[in-house]
């Protein structure tokens, strides 16, 4: 049995993988559940992110990737380990070519532990590419066109904004502010309002069933459950969605003057082209409501949510995959 090619969307929230000819077929959380101390690995993936906040002193529920790079390096490595295992891409004597996304402004060193990682854990050869151009790709723009594209991927530890026009980036900028950064922000607010305690899991569950970022557009409530800082007993309280517009007024911002940023620095041509096209919407962040308007309303460009923002990045890996040969023509 010969090995397949495998794209892999290497996020800080989540590892999507993508099988050359199968599609995608892995989607899993990137968190790894470890004995402290014996430094076995426990859980991976959906299993370890359900013990996220609820394990004894023994375990930890670790995530190997912080602000789309890895912190961990071992930890990652036996990550990657599992998933590849997992779907069952090796062959009987070889080893599938990987094609992995990061985001644009790391560096070299880091760029070197990616492929480091994935070499460790069954690649024979890994390519890498840049997330905002691979999620273009896979919301179905055509970049290899003279003409304007431009992208926003929010995913979980960066956002990614670019412009890119003949199959590459011509302006771009990544801030460390996405899904993670949010969770956070709505954590340290019910805290500070609130004296509540709650944790990441609670946080997330209020970003995607109440939180807006375009004041007004929702209107909507939930219970949450935590620890009353004063008394340390549990306590129940009520979320609005202005609240929580509130809590992330300056976190969004920093997105929209980075979009502000990278259109200020766009040739007047392409500037053009993406008045006519508008701006395209990607990564899991995408989802959070109201930022497709507030987007609109700040850059005054049409801007438009792609078909499955979450899966975006490992679709244009799959698309590239066809062309990989291409891909290392060009490398060599």
């Amino acid at each position: 049995m010969l090995s397949r090619d495998i794209g892999i969307d290497l996020g800080t929230a989540n590892v999507l993988i993508h099988v050359k000819g199968k599609g995608i077929v892995l989607d899993e959380p990137s968190v790894v559940a470890m004995d402290r101390n014996t430094g076995k690995v426990l859980e991976v993936g959906e299993a370890a992110r359900r013990m996220v906040g609820r394990t004894p002193g023994n375990i930890e529920a670790i995530r190997p990737l912080k602000d789309g790079v890895i912190a961990d390096f071992d930890v990652t490595e036996a990550m990657l380990k599992y998933f590849i295992n997992k779907i069952n891409v090796k062959g009987f004597l070889s080893k599938p070519r990987m094609l992995i996304c990061c985001p644009t402004n790391i560096t070299k060193v880091e760029q070197k532990a990616i492929r480091e990682a994935a070499e460790k854990s069954g690649g024979k050869k890994v390519y890498l590419e840049e997330e905002p151009k691979i999620a273009a790709i896979g919301a179905g723009m055509d970049i290899f066109q003279p003409s304007g594209n431009m992208v926003v991927d929010i995913g979980g530890g960066t956002t990614d904004v670019a412009v890119l026009s003949m199959g590459d980036i011509v302006t771009a900028q990544s801030v460390k502010m996405a899904g993670d950064k949010f969770d956070a922000e709505i954590l340290q607010y019910v805290k500070r309002k609130y004296k509540l305690l709650i944790g990441e899991r609670t946080a997330e569950d209020i970003k995607i069933n109440v939180a807006t970022v375009f004041k007004g557009a929702r209107s909507e409530e939930i219970d949450i459950r935590g620890r009353d800082l004063v008394n340390g007993l549990p306590r129940t309280i009520t979320i609005h969605s202005e609240e929580i517009e509130e809590a992330l007024r300056e976190s969004i911002a920093v997105i929209v003057q980075s979009a502000k940023t990278v259109l200020e620095k766009t040739p007047p041509e392409l500037s053009a082209d993406i008045i006519d096209r508008g701006v395209i919407l990607t990564g899991g962040g995408a989802l959070l409501h109201g930022i497709d308007q507030l987007l609109a309303e700040e850059l005054k460009v049409p801007v438009l949510l792609a078909e499955e923002p979450m899966s975006c990045v490992a679709k244009g890996t799959g698309i590239m995959l066809d062309n990989i040969d291409k891909l290392e023509r060009s490398i060599v």
